[in-house]
């Protein structure tokens, strides 16, 4: 049962050094900005949380990122959020059974690696979008390749609201920069 605790504090510690003028700002997750990953990111936390609760009532998600929604508390609202994340999926009963995330059912087990994935992949979007560090444990990531290395060879040409055509990374690569590749990002993405 993977902890998303660290991952998910080091992407709260990148929420928290976005500058108002970086919200504009592209990344490598194409046609998204910072604004609308910031927003992805605050739905997916509540979604998954909730799932991770099994409290199939709640936990909707906005169909696509529009930063236009993000709520002026931001940068305390979304950490929280990612902090209430990693809390929920601490519990072994999250991982067990059904439940439902963006009005899904899926596996317990299923939610938590696409949790896991989408904090990962979209924290390292918005850090390398704003110019910060980021890096993710080791344990964490491959919890990602694994559900990510199953779907991206069912569909090479990437899956359509999940990932783009995966992007060649050499084996040795690290771990982080397989897991971009295959989510279809460049890993060595730079600013415009």
């Amino acid at each position: 049962m993977p902890d998303l605790s660290s991952a998910t504090a080091t992407v709260a510690r990148v929420v928290v050094g976005i500058d108002d003028g970086q919200l504009g700002a592209a990344t490598p997750c194409e046609g998204a900005t910072v604004a609308d990953l910031l927003d992805h990111l605050d739905g997916l936390a509540a979604a998954f949380t909730f799932a991770a609760r099994k409290d199939l009532a709640e936990g909707s998600q906005a169909p696509s990122p529009d930063g236009s929604r993000l709520t002026p508390d931001w940068r305390t609202r979304i950490p929280e959020r990612l902090a209430g994340l990693a809390s929920g999926w601490r519990d072994a009963g999250a991982w067990t059974g059904m439940t439902r995330a963006g009005g899904i059912d899926m596996p317990a087990e299923v939610a938590g690696s696409v949790a896991i994935n989408e904090v990962v992949v979209h924290g390292w979007d918005i850090a390398v979008a704003t110019g910060q560090e980021y890096t993710a444990e080791p344990e964490i990531v491959e919890a990602a390749l694994a559900f990510v290395q199953p779907t991206a060879a069912q569909s090479p040409d990437g899956t359509p609201g999940l990932f783009g055509p995966p992007v060649p990374v050499p084996d040795d690569a690290p771990l982080l920069a397989r897991l971009l590749g295959l989510t279809g990002r460049d890993p060595g993405w730079k600013r415009p």
